[in-house]
């Protein structure tokens, strides 16, 4: 049971994939461990395997693991969106957060008139106009069910039983 060649540590992910031996100097090794073969080959179709190297031997050591993983995130993004990117990505978010800030906005509004509505006795005045508890974004009819009681959200129901 004895081998011919001691024991090592299996290739980092980049030498795997680039089929060559990896040395204890390799450069891929600690940012692409083994586990993660589809890291690299996003990373390489993207970039290329050379261009990687270069940029990771042109940074400081404490800036390899951050620069790998924005490598990494930008790469998958760009297969995903060849046109756009991690740009699409943020532009949907950030698009996002402006639709929920006006709807937060909307929210707080709301809530300023109901406590309006509450401390003033029932009715809620705003520059000037009455409204019902739920303000002038609903419809007159909406408002008045909720003040009658009518609470059927608007479904009639003629079924008849």
């Amino acid at each position: 049971m004895s081998s011919s060649s001691s024991y090592s540590n299996p290739p980092c992910a980049a030498c795997k994939f680039l089929r060559r031996k990896c040395l204890p100097s390799c450069i891929f090794a600690p940012y692409f461990p083994p586990e993660e073969p589809i890291k690299f080959t996003t990373v390489h179709k993207v970039f290329g395997a050379s261009n990687v190297s270069k940029l990771l031997n042109e940074i400081q050591p404490h800036q390899r693991e951050d620069a790998v993983n924005s490598l990494a995130y930008e790469a998958e993004a760009r297969l995903k969106d060849p046109v756009y990117g991690c740009v699409g990505a943020i532009s949907v978010l950030q698009k996002q957060v402006i639709r929920l800030q006006k709807e937060l906005d909307a929210t707080n509004a709301d809530l300023m008139r109901y406590a309006n509505y509450e401390s003033g006795g029932g009715t809620g005045t705003l520059i000037g106009q009455t409204y019902g508890m739920f303000g002038p974004r609903y419809s007159s009819a909406w408002n008045s069910r909720i003040n009658s009681g009518d609470h059927n959200n608007g479904i009639d129901d003629d079924s008849g039983r």
